[in-house]
């Protein structure tokens, strides 16, 4: 029987408790889009073959948190149509739990084109305007597994998506303290999809609800005005991570003081061959989060990060497994030595 996308039917509405094993550690949230690339290095208008894959920055960090051992949910919604059904197999494939994404027959799942670089940069011509993720609203993730969680994660992009999407995450980022959950909140300003005037006050106003900001220094001057870290750092002053990445020489970590104070962690970023920069942002957010749930220290967060963006800049896939739990792309790293403990065990209590 076919829902109308007003009223997405997931499982977890028909499994009305959840037991400590069923009730993931993570969840992510926000729209998984169809992704269909050239076979060949060639611009599309010329492209003879493409095959088609799946994108979308939520749950890309969401597989890399699987490959690195965490429980991890992908909370979002698809059409019934065979590239929601794709999308859907390809994130259990990876290990995460995809039992909250709810599927419509009303709309369909979201597409994007991408164009590989052929000397003037990769580009995405997105086609995500009436999809079923952009029709979420805050009913839609009441059945979520979002008060039994540590952490949540979400982006600057689903509030670009619709009103109600908007509301959702305002939502999710004003009741997680109360839920007990801590908030990730990667900018990932999208000029496609909304203008620098609307998206720099909204984005700003979000990002200064959640426990961990990540934000690039380019985007951070396109809608800021910020030149440096601590320009961005100014804006953002109560947030308790804060993690400025300026492109391809480092990332900055503000991590806030109990005296108000800050702990400030540079660590440069690898040199590597770049294949296609699309997806290596949510790499870095996943190898960080990973390494801050863990307690790892500020330094080996931040080099995560930057490892397993230098995985992702090696492929033109928006994620590229493989990689697993190893500290480095080409240095082999014992899987952390974790001595039985469990992720739970070791998550950092970081309520705000």
């Amino acid at each position: 029987m076919a829902h109308r996308s007003g009223d997405l039917m997931t499982a977890s509405q028909t499994a009305a408790s959840q037991t400590a094993s069923d009730q993931p550690a993570v969840v992510c949230f926000g729209e998984t889009m169809g992704m269909f690339t050239p076979t060949s290095s060639a611009p599309l208008n010329t492209a003879a073959g493409f095959t088609l894959g799946t994108g979308g920055a939520e749950s890309n960090v969401a597989m890399h948190l699987a490959e690195l051992g965490h429980q991890v949910a992908w909370a979002s919604a698809v059409g019934t149509d065979p590239v929601g059904t794709k999308i859907i197999d390809a994130l259990a494939a990876a290990g995460v739990d995809t039992r909250w994404v709810g599927r419509t027959a009303d709309l369909p799942t979201g597409l994007y084109l991408k164009e590989p670089d052929t000397g003037s940069g990769a580009h995405v011509f997105y086609y995500r305007q009436g999809s079923a993720a952009s029709a979420l609203k805050i009913a839609d993730a009441v059945g979520w597994p979002l008060a039994g969680a540590r952490w949540i994660h979400t982006t600057g992009i689903t509030p670009a998506l619709s009103a109600s999407c908007a509301e959702l995450v305002e939502h999710v980022l004003d009741h997680a303290h109360e839920w007990g959950a801590s908030v990730s909140f990667d900018i990932n300003f999208r000029p496609g999809l909304w203008p620098v005037s609307e998206a720099a006050p909204r984005l700003l106003a979000l990002a200064a609800k959640a426990t961990v900001v990540l934000v690039g220094l380019d985007e951070a001057e396109t809608l800021w005005g910020s030149v440096t870290s601590a320009d961005v750092r100014a804006l953002l002053p109560n947030v308790q991570y804060l993690v400025v990445k300026d492109g391809s020489i480092d990332a900055t970590e503000f991590s806030l003081n109990s005296d108000g104070t800050d702990t400030i962690t540079v660590v440069p970023a690898r040199k590597v061959d770049v294949v296609e920069p699309v997806g290596a942002g949510d790499a870095f957010a996943a190898g960080y989060l990973s390494s801050l749930i863990t307690a790892e220290t500020s330094a080996d967060r931040l080099a995560r990060g930057h490892s397993r963006a230098a995985w992702a800049l090696g492929s033109r896939q928006d994620f590229r497994p493989g990689l697993g739990q190893r500290m480095s792309a080409d240095e082999p790293h014992a899987a952390g030595d974790t001595s039985g403990t469990s992720d739970n065990d070791r998550e950092l209590e970081l309520r705000r």
